[in-house]
């Protein structure tokens, strides 16, 4: 809920559903309802500013059980609010559509940073390029979309612009006795596992999967952890 000041009342963020001849509209947390519409694990006490279904929520006109329960089998508040915020359109304020979607701008570039590689040279591609390939492509981001949803969009567009392609490299990581209990935690953190042994002498060695551009991150990180002494060697790419 927000003051407007040029037309001096309050506006509300709503989620709205028409069904038949009737409209219904709850009034809303925009961030927590969209969590909630994209399927995220939310109660729906958290997505919404009041548990009341309206006709029009400016004008207060409540919806009545009767018709809730015609319309929707139920007039349980709860159960109500979540249909109209699944079904629904969610309603945004132009200051608030512009904070997610520059949010969401950024997760999407972080992604195809990390996770994407320029074939031509094997190295990540720097955001700056990214986010220049998605003005260039007139990239719509959706601030209601799911950032996965969007990054698939995003990637079917700039792909045209500059060339992308998605990789994980593989490496072969041996920690000495002294570090390998300490930076074994700290591996699994970084990517996915595989091929463990623990040696004789206490030392370790595995395979880790990493996205392709996190691989000068990771080598950096392991080498401070060990003061230099992990030997890595990059045993390919998938």
């Amino acid at each position: 809920m927000s003051f407007d000041p040029e037309k001096g009342s309050v506006s509300f963020n709503l989620a709205r559903l028409k069904k038949g001849k009737h409209t219904f509209e709850v009034v809303i947390d925009p961030e927590m309802a969209i969590k909630l519409k994209h399927g995220e694990n939310i109660d729906v006490s958290d997505a919404v500013k009041s548990l009341h279904i309206f006709y029009d929520a400016h004008k207060g006109l409540l919806a009545s059980e009767h018709v809730l329960e015609e319309v929707f089998g139920t007039s349980d508040p709860e159960e109500v609010a979540r249909k109209i915020i699944e079904e629904g359109e969610i309603h945004l304020t132009t200051k608030q559509r512009e904070e997610i979607r520059e949010r969401k701008l950024r997760q999407i570039i972080d992604y195809i940073h990390t996770n994407a590689i320029d074939p031509r040279t094997g190295l990540p591609i720097p955001p700056a390029r990214i986010e220049a390939a998605i003005k260039e492509a007139k990239v719509h981001i959706d601030p209601t979309k799911r950032v996965d949803r969007l990054v698939k969009e995003v990637v079917e567009k700039i792909k045209l612009i500059m060339p992308l392609r998605f990789e994980q490299k593989i490496l072969q990581i041996t920690l000495n006795s002294q570090y390998a209990a300490k930076v074994y935690g700290i591996l699994k953190e970084l990517g996915e596992l595989s091929k463990e042994q623990w040696l004789s002498d206490g030392s370790f060695m595995c395979e880790l999967t990493i996205p392709a551009g996190r691989l000068s991150d990771v080598i950096d990180k392991l080498n401070d952890l060990t003061h230099g002494s992990v030997e890595i060697n990059v045993l390919g790419a998938k």
